[in-house]
């Protein structure tokens, strides 16, 4: 929106021009998510708590999680707030890849919502079915509109390899239904994740600046011949909603640390998911999940683990308590603790995530 107002005024303006770059555009937009967060944050909790839209007992067993149930859930309708006025703001809306992140993320929040509606009403959320049919479907109109309309014809059914230099995997026809394999296993993974006060959304606001970065290599014609991986054009603004979705994060982080004075439950947790994996999508960059969301990836092994492990001795637990954080919480570990060291590990990932630009 300031872009085609602002913009336009440099041939008198010189200042004006500024708007031209997406540096500046994504500066601005990460602390205008930022700021949103901040400051209408706690409008938000007290909303909720006054329609008494409060936690349920997470986990079961653990004295640190049934303490939890006062504090106001849905709090992903912060970060929804926060990132499309933000996007609206500072990207480029002429930009189509800005309306499908932006559409598609608000569609996964819209899941989370209903999930978290019915558990507040019901005690018991939507059924598997009813929440990953509508997953399956925004991921076939993504993996649709990826397909056929590419903003390179000559990538369209292409996925990058980690470590190897101008090498692409093609996919054909299958490339679509492998979008919806990605997006859904990344909701919910970050989803599964959301079980200790900061966890998902620290560690989603550390794979979304990773995206970000790859992002802005990505659009940049001369970064992306230079690294040797695809140029998308236009991608590159994907970086400025990037910025703002990495902003709102980090001032939800503010409510959500512990103690927690919001859970962003499904509402958010979905939609910080299909920011991730669809950004992944958009620059060709799926593989680098396993990277940047490398943390998520743990969280969810643990899980699989811990039911074939289950089914397969008849009984025993290969950890405490799955996913795996819960596992130390069990071992008596202070949450603050498990949060802050997951954290690092996924700072690590991401460490690495970058450098696969280099290492090639």
């Amino acid at each position: 929106m300031l872009y085609d107002l602002l913009y336009p005024l440099h041939t008198k303006y010189f200042f004006f021009h500024l708007f031209k770059y997406i540096t500046f555009r994504a500066a601005y937009a990460g602390a205008t998510g930022l700021l949103i967060s901040l400051v209408f944050g706690k409008y938000i909790i007290r909303w909720l708590t006054k329609r008494k839209i409060l936690a349920q007992v997470r986990e079961k067993g653990i004295k640190s999680q049934e303490t939890k149930t006062h504090i106001p859930t849905m709090g992903g309708l912060l970060l929804m707030f926060a990132i499309t006025v933000s996007a609206l703001l500072w990207c480029d809306l002429k930009e189509p890849y800005v309306w499908v992140i932006l559409l598609s993320s608000l569609a996964f929040g819209a899941i989370g919502v209903v999930d978290d509606i019915r558990k507040i009403k019901f005690k018991k959320g939507i059924s598997k079915f009813q929440k990953f049919l509508p997953q399956i479907i925004i991921g076939l109109l993504v993996g649709i509109y990826v397909y056929f309309f590419p903003k390179d014809i000559s990538f369209k059914s292409y996925t990058t390899l980690l470590f190897l230099k101008n090498w692409f995997v093609y996919l054909g026809w299958f490339y679509i239904p492998f979008i919806v394999i990605v997006l859904i296993a990344v909701t919910n993974a970050t989803n599964l994740t959301d079980g200790l006060d900061g966890l998902a959304i620290g560690l989603g606001a550390e794979a979304i600046f990773a995206f970000l970065i790859l992002a802005y290599a990505v659009g940049n014609l001369n970064f992306s011949h230079y690294l040797g991986i695809i140029h998308i054009p236009g991608a590159g603004e994907l970086t400025v909603y990037l910025a703002g979705a990495a902003g709102a994060s980090l001032g939800f982080l503010w409510y959500n640390t512990s103690p927690a004075q919001i859970i962003m439950g499904d509402t958010g947790a979905l939609m910080l998911g299909g920011i991730i994996g669809v950004a992944a999508v958009l620059i060709k960059q799926e593989v680098l999940l396993l990277l940047a969301c490398g943390p998520y990836a743990i969280e969810t092994m643990s899980v699989i683990l811990q039911v074939f492990y289950f089914k397969r001795t008849h009984g025993k637990r290969l950890f405490r308590m799955a996913p795996i954080h819960h596992h130390y919480e069990k071992k008596g570990l202070p949450e603050n603790k498990i949060v802050v060291r997951f954290w690092i590990i996924g700072i690590l990932f991401l460490i690495v995530c970058l450098s696969t630009l280099k290492i090639r």
